[in-house]
């Protein structure tokens, strides 16, 4: 560990549980790095993403954006490509996408969008598109007619969030230059939807804790059970 990120991290007590605006307010006064860090939240969920009935997986809207600027792909022929074009998708295309895809590793994208005739097309991706999490899928919402609105979704904020095989979500909440209730804000948005899609067989507690932190700072426990301030 670097001298940098022992210096900012002894000014938090790790044996606290501080509130949502106080963690990340104490995150954004830390000096940690020359860039704008992304903030995020790592939510440990008392479920096991081993059982279907226990997947939390969906995607919302942050209040206030993400901050980052995410290249989305779309799979589409017709209208609906052009659609995706005035939209302002990144790429658009279909068996020629497919291919670029396949033959020269050409994954410049963070998101990618399919109508859902073009899943036979997509399918044969999915050993490339799979692993990188890259896979369009109805439930995330990244297969749809509605190719205009979703790419416009994601061009202003929309994220994905799913569970990992250990039980904790992962979520940008935007940037550090971020004002402080902007980044609140997204926190307690967040932390509602994950409460909203709460697994019916989950009993007990369900967040068993939350810690935010910036991309190259230290992490800070968060009280979960904290209502908006």
């Amino acid at each position: 560990m670097g001298r940098k990120l022992l210096e900012q991290k002894a000014k938090i007590d790790p044996t606290r549980l501080y509130s949502p605006r106080e963690a990340i307010e104490l995150l954004k006064g830390l000096d940690t790095a020359r860039f704008d860090e992304s903030v995020e939240a790592h939510v440990n969920l008392n479920v096991d993403p081993r059982k279907a009935d226990q997947m939390v997986r969906g995607t919302m809207m942050l209040p206030n954006g993400t901050g980052k600027t995410r290249r989305v792909a779309v799979f589409a022929v017709g209208e609906k490509a052009r659609e995706a074009e005035d939209a302002g998708a990144d790429v658009v295309g279909s068996d020629d996408l497919a291919a670029r895809i396949r033959e020269q590793n050409f994954l410049d994208f963070d998101v990618a969008v399919a109508t859902p005739d073009q899943m036979s097309v997509v399918g044969r991706l999915g050993q490339i598109l799979g692993p990188r999490g890259l896979m369009p899928n109805p439930k995330s919402g990244t297969v749809t007619m509605d190719v205009s609105k979703t790419v416009e979704d994601i061009k202003r904020g929309k994220i994905e969030y799913r569970v990992d095989r250990y039980g904790i979500i992962h979520s940008i909440l935007g940037k550090k230059s971020f004002d402080l209730d902007s980044l609140v804000e997204n926190y307690f948005a967040l932390r509602d939807e994950l409460q909203r899609v709460r697994p019916a067989p989950v009993k007990g507690r369900y967040i068993k804790s939350i810690a935010v932190t910036t991309t190259m700072g230290p992490s800070i426990k968060v009280d979960p059970a904290v209502e908006k301030e």
